[in-house]
């Protein structure tokens, strides 16, 4: 199942998850601040290392950095990590 790690105060999450109930998409949510340190390592690491960025995606093991919200990307993204 998808996973999206995203924070409330997040407009670009906000519309993430949005896009994803509109297009009936199954994901799990997870406040990025409530996260394991490990976790959270590993989202910084998928973000290039410096910090962590949200809404960051992972499903089966692919992930997509934190970006902000462009509908014709994500479903591009979302394609490309086999979800439609």
């Amino acid at each position: 199942m998808l996973k999206v790690y995203g924070a409330t105060w997040c407009p670009h999450c906000t519309q993430t998850v949005e896009y994803l109930k509109t297009n009936n998409i199954e994901f799990e949510y997870f406040e990025i601040e409530k996260q394991s340190e490990k976790t959270i390592q590993k989202i910084i690491e998928v973000n290039g290392g410096d910090d962590w960025v949200v809404p960051t995606l992972e499903f089966n093991g692919k992930w997509r950095e934190g970006k902000i919200y462009n509908e014709k990307e994500l479903g591009s993204d979302l394609q490309k990590l086999g979800l439609k």
